[in-house]
């Protein structure tokens, strides 16, 4: 949810509790000032009558609500507190509505020619069912037009007051730490908005400088490592072809060769992987997963004759995916190269390409591998010294990177799937 529409939906809240108790207390406040005024008036007219019925003593002869909307009847009074004036609701038949309507009744006494005399006027009122309807439908009507009146005022008003937050935002999504297009924002007239942007700008500036920092010294250390491990293959490999060394020493050097040549390997996964981490091979195009996928498997022709592996690829569909060509490569070589290796002499690694997945499959040790650790770094799945463990890692570095599912399964043989987006 966006900010704006954030900030409108509590408003709304806050205006439904403001406005439902704003009513009650209106409601109240208006009949009684309704009752004030009504009360008032019948007052008024009881003077009035007192008045006319000095002038006119044939008035006390009104004893029944008829045109009159009062009532004169002959009453005897002990004392004076049964003057007092008493006001009342009640209902009263009116002819034109066919039914009981509400009235307001005044009763009080008054003396004339030493006797006393009970007088009760009425006057009509609201109905309170039709009172607390208008109510309610003005009250809905004015939350409305407010709503109303809130969402113009953020999409017209507060949507150009946020308009420098919504900028950066933009600018942020577009911020690609590898590439060389530093933030740059715009002078407001908002301190708040200055203070963020020269904060966000300070911050990608000195994450951009630590990126590139991590960068050279990664390029850097590989490169240094790897020319002294060069120089020294080199020169073992020099000294065992001159034949002056014994055959124990030669083993000894031949297991130095070895080490040595795994060390190499490893610094180049290394490499590799923090390549990856720091988003390097930016280059990508459409592939052809068919295709490169056969392109690798020919490849490991040699190998898989030599380990007496048959190796097949079925194609039951065609998978297409935007990826880096040369990453695609490295996890797919990974995956088969891996299956071979363990892979037991005699039987076969099936590749099976189907519907936006890649299967590859290999007959081994008769029991699972550990899920929880498969695709770590350094994690080995077999005691080869030439391992460096760091291949299944890096295909799932590099399955990541593209939003690719690596999963791993096992029922009678060991089962690696790459799984592609289903809209790609």
């Amino acid at each position: 949810m966006k900010l704006l529409n954030h900030t409108t939906k509590y408003f709304a809240l806050l205006l439904i509790v403001l406005i439902s108790v704003w009513a009650v207390i209106f409601y109240f406040a208006m009949l009684d000032e309704v009752y004030d005024s009504l009360d008032d008036g019948l007052e008024n007219q009881k003077q009035l009558i007192i008045r006319a019925v000095k002038d006119n003593p044939d008035l006390l002869q009104d004893t029944e609500f008829g045109v009159n909307n009062y009532t004169i009847k002959n009453t005897h009074v002990g004392n004076h507190t049964n003057l007092k004036d008493s006001y009342r609701d009640t209902l009263m038949y009116m002819q034109n509505e066919d039914e009981y309507e509400p009235i307001r009744m005044l009763e009080s006494t008054f003396q004339q020619d030493g006797n006393y005399y009970k007088i009760k006027l009425i006057t009509s009122m609201v109905e309170e069912d039709d009172q607390i309807e208008n109510l309610f439908k003005y009250l809905v009507g004015l939350y409305l037009v407010l709503i109303l009146s809130i969402v113009v005022l953020n999409n017209l008003v507060m949507k150009k007051v946020w308009k420098p937050f919504y900028t950066l935002i933009d600018r942020l999504k577009g911020f690609r730490i590898e590439k060389d297009d530093p933030i740059k924002s715009e002078q407001t007239a908002i301190d708040e908005f200055n203070l963020l942007n020269k904060s966000v700008e300070r911050l990608t500036e000195k994450s951009r400088d630590s990126y590139i920092a991590q960068k050279e010294f990664i390029e850097n250390a590989a490169h240094e490592l790897q020319t002294p491990l060069a120089i020294a293959i080199n020169k073992l490999e020099l000294l065992v072809e001159k034949n002056q060394l014994s055959g124990s020493q030669t083993q000894e050097v031949g297991g130095v060769l070895d080490n040595l040549t795994r060390l190499t390997r490893l610094n180049k996964s290394l490499l590799l992987l923090s390549k990856i981490d720091n988003k390097q091979y930016l280059e990508e195009e459409y592939l052809d997963m068919n295709i490169l996928v056969a392109e690798v498997a020919n490849d490991f022709l040699d190998f898989t004759t030599h380990k007496n592996i048959s190796l097949n690829v079925i194609e039951n569909a065609t998978v297409h995916y935007t990826m880096n060509a040369d990453l695609a490569v490295i996890m797919i070589t990974n995956l088969i190269k891996n299956a071979i290796i363990h892979g037991d002499a005699g039987k076969e690694v099936t590749i099976t390409i189907d519907a936006n997945q890649i299967s590859i499959t290999n007959y081994g040790k008769e029991k699972a591998l550990d899920t929880n650790s498969l695709f770590t770094r350094f994690k080995k799945v077999s005691s080869d010294s030439r391992s460096t463990g760091l291949g299944l890692a890096i295909s799932k570095a590099i399955a990541d990177k593209y939003l690719l599912q690596l999963k791993y399964s096992f029922t009678d043989q060991h089962n690696f799937m790459v799984i592609f987006p289903s809209s790609s």
